[in-house]
């Protein structure tokens, strides 16, 4: 850590304003229902919610689009909604956020995908999805991968947020990676660990210490020579230049091309109120500061600084170029 300053930490974020940034992946509308509970019902055994409180907000890739936006910058969505109430609340409030939504395509063979929580205090009682896993028709992908091509002509990095829903075809990965090595701008990855191994001869992909064991194909062992071990072989097995494996509270270690011990960052929240979105954080921040010119130790440091500043919040939060900068050394 000492070889990085907070003086350079502040120039780099002082870049982040105006960079544009494109997410292409699966966005979905996240609906809250919060009340108490106070009795079970008379019809079946089951709590009764007393609804205080009703929400909405942009999950998924979205939520990367959103804290991109948040830090300054202008990020563009890439993706797929259904012809429904869903997808144009979903756009509606992406636009409002300031996220670039030209790049949605609407497909007639699918839902939304949503995601309705209810909660009662802060325990979760159910949850509905409405959703399909399909993957997009060649069309709707061919649509998609247009207007990517549009937007990467004025970009400075790309964000790749894979949660599985048939968004990120296998087509659509590699032709995204081809283009972004051609244009050299820095392409990070959110994996889903099905897709894990598609993602070879990229910037960097920011597993969770859980994902990372499972896309590896391998059984969790203790110790940090294991996860040494784990961080070389997948960086190695994508042939990426580095992998960031995000660790909880023990913070984070960096793997990158040409080094066998990684670069381990230590946790710096004081306290943990919900992780919730923490990763959508860590890879809008992580390119974020690759495209204002960091490298790649700068930019995961302050990711690590702004995932302290979001799991204290409360749901999926997001943070400012003021916040990250007022938790500095």
């Amino acid at each position: 850590m000492s070889q990085i300053t907070t003086k350079r930490l502040k120039e780099i974020l002082k870049h982040f304003e105006g960079q544009e940034i494109i997410v292409v992946g699966d966005i979905m509308l996240d609906h809250f229902i919060k009340g108490s509970v106070s009795r079970i019902s008379p019809e079946a055994p089951v709590p009764v919610v007393d609804v205080k409180n009703e929400f909405y907000v942009a999950g998924g890739a979205g939520n990367v689009a959103v804290n991109l936006a948040a830090l300054g910058a202008k990020p563009v969505m890439i993706s797929v909604v259904g012809p429904d109430v869903g997808g144009d609340m979903l756009k509606g409030f992406l636009r409002q956020k300031r996220v670039n939504i030209n790049g949605i395509a609407e497909d007639t063979d699918r839902p939304t995908t949503q995601k309705i929580r209810v909660m009662a205090e802060q325990q979760q009682i159910v949850r509905f999805d409405r959703e399909s896993k399909k993957t997009i028709s060649s069309a709707i992908a061919a649509e998609c991968m247009k207007n990517f091509e549009a937007a990467i002509k004025t970009a400075k990095g790309v964000i790749l947020s894979d949660y599985g829903k048939g968004m990120l075809s296998d087509q659509n990965i590699q032709t995204i990676i081809d283009m972004c090595r051609k244009h050299h701008i820095p392409v990070c990855v959110d994996p889903k660990i099905d897709n894990f191994k598609k993602y070879k001869h990229i910037t960097c992909m920011t597993p969770n210490t859980k994902e990372a064991w499972e896309g590896a194909g391998e059984s969790p062992k203790p110790g940090e020579e294991a996860i040494e071990a784990l961080g070389n072989q997948i960086r190695d097995m994508l042939e990426a230049e580095s992998v960031l494996i995000t660790r909880s509270a023990d913070g984070m270690s960096l793997f990158e091309k040409g080094t066998k011990k990684p670069y381990t960052i230590r946790a710096t929240s004081r306290e943990v109120y919900d992780v919730t979105g923490a990763g959508d954080t860590v890879i809008s921040v992580l390119t974020l500061g690759l495209a204002a010119g960091a490298n790649l130790k700068e930019a995961a440091t302050i990711a690590n600084y702004a995932a302290g500043i979001v799991v204290a919040k409360s749901g999926t939060a997001t943070t400012t170029r003021e916040e990250i900068e007022g938790v500095l050394p």
